[in-house]
């Protein structure tokens, strides 16, 4: 048997069992995808396709199979995720915090915490997301706190912004201030103590329930929280993680416009003054085209750093708390960002170039793909992507993520000049 005999087995195997997985699920992809631009359109929350996908088992994919889930490997999840970001961009970002909060449950050192949230997962929960905030920095400079009761409890006061998914949610991941550390935990959506806003105002990625949170008392357990150190960060690829979602969720994206394009084109009856259809015009066809491979290039690059997931996601499982490892992971991941937020906001926008000014009519609703790439793009600066990755070039490591603010200037009394 040759190497390259090989090869194409193992791409064989593993390309039927995607496809096994991904079966299970397309047609819900199918029927979410039947009113999708009148959910655009009327501004409806998909809280009927979440509850189909739910129901369908999509939120344990990534739980392994000996606690009752798919098993899927990251790279697996990522490009079912694809797909259903094709499908609707919307539907597919708001598991962004369910599948990132059992990302790190499932590679806790204990059996019991990684069984217990498996099996929850396989029951059904969905989880969703209120860690930032109104103004913050980053994610650890909070004003939410969690502070002790008389009863040995605990209790959650504050409010959160960017909360996407909590609305459609039974649990919300959560983070606060905890005395002179940082705390993160669930908590439940029901709790009367719990409100949550559907007060998201951007121009894209309207329906994923990108709201405000408010906590007033509401109890945590102190069985489910995960203590830092304040401006720290635990060794691992979680931030990969959360990153590489939005990536993909923007793959999609580029998918769907080309997407929508070709059947503008399809449908299309008007000719030129030559008499050549519009599908059948060359420059049509070279604008359709670039779009097409651009939106390729996108992908691809996408899955090719969910590979990387996998690495970490085995790293973890064996006890490695080298930042190394993490760091190239994470490193492939921005790389993919600087890569992939310009190709899809390209393709979002060489769409019109296929007709004329029919395809700025609202039914068609062709600007939502430019909308909803550029509102995900900004959910982390690109610039800072590019600066990190030359930081990782030139020194080998990434820039710290929390870098210590800087001391107060104070100034001498007689002379205003700054001391030291």
């Amino acid at each position: 048997m040759t190497i390259d005999t090989v090869s194409t087995d193992r791409f064989t195997a593993g390309e039927d069992r995607y496809q096994r997985l991904a079966e299970q699920f397309r047609p819900v992809f199918a029927r979410i995808g039947e009113n999708v631009l009148d959910r655009e359109e009327k501004r409806t929350l998909p809280v009927e396709q979440v509850r189909w996908l739910r129901d369908a088992g999509f939120g344990s994919v990534r739980v392994p199979e000996q606690y009752g889930g798919a098993g899927a490997s990251a790279a697996e999840l990522f490009r079912l995720l694809a797909e259903l970001a094709r499908i609707d961009s919307n539907v597919a970002h708001i598991w962004r915090g369910h599948f990132a909060f059992l990302e790190v449950r499932l590679t806790r050192p204990d059996e019991q915490t990684r069984r217990y949230w498996a099996e929850r997962a396989v029951t059904g929960i969905v989880v969703g997301n209120a860690q930032s905030e109104v103004g913050n920095a980053n994610w650890l400079d909070t004003k939410s706190e969690l502070t002790d009761t008389p009863d040995g409890g605990l209790v959650l006061n504050g409010e959160k912004y960017y909360s996407t998914g909590t609305i459609f949610a039974d649990l919300i991941n959560a983070t606060a201030r905890y005395g002179e550390g940082h705390a993160n935990f669930p908590v439940a959506v029901d709790d009367p103590g719990v409100t949550v806003l559907d007060d998201w105002d951007g121009f894209g990625q309207r329906l994923t329930g990108t709201g405000t949170t408010r906590f007033a008392d509401v109890p945590v357990d102190r069985a489910h929280l995960s203590l830092h150190t304040r401006g720290e960060r635990e060794p691992g690829y979680t931030p990969a993680f959360y990153q590489l979602f939005l990536l993909v969720v923007l793959a999609g994206i580029g998918r769907a416009a080309v997407d929508d394009a070709t059947a503008y084109l399809a449908a299309r009856t008007r000719v030129s003054a030559d008499g050549t259809a519009a599908k059948d015009d060359p420059l049509v066809q070279s604008v359709l085209g670039e779009a097409s491979g651009l939106a390729y290039a996108a992908e691809a690059a996408v899955l090719q750093a969910a590979a990387g997931i996998d690495l970490g996601y085995e790293a973890k499982l064996r006890g490695e708390t080298g930042a190394a490892c993490y760091q190239r992971i994470e490193a492939d991941v921005y790389r993919a960002q600087i890569a992939v937020i310009p190709l899809v906001l390209q393709v979002t926008t060489r769409i019109f170039e296929v007709g004329g000014a029919s395809t700025t009519a609202r039914g068609r609703l062709l600007d939502r793909h430019w909308r909803n790439a550029r509102t995900v793009a900004t959910h982390n600066p690109l610039l800072q992507r590019q600066r990190g990755i030359g930081h990782f070039e030139v020194h080998g490591e990434l820039p710290p993520p929390f870098p210590p603010k800087p001391e107060p200037v104070t100034t001498d009394d007689e002379t205003g000049t700054a001391d030291g």
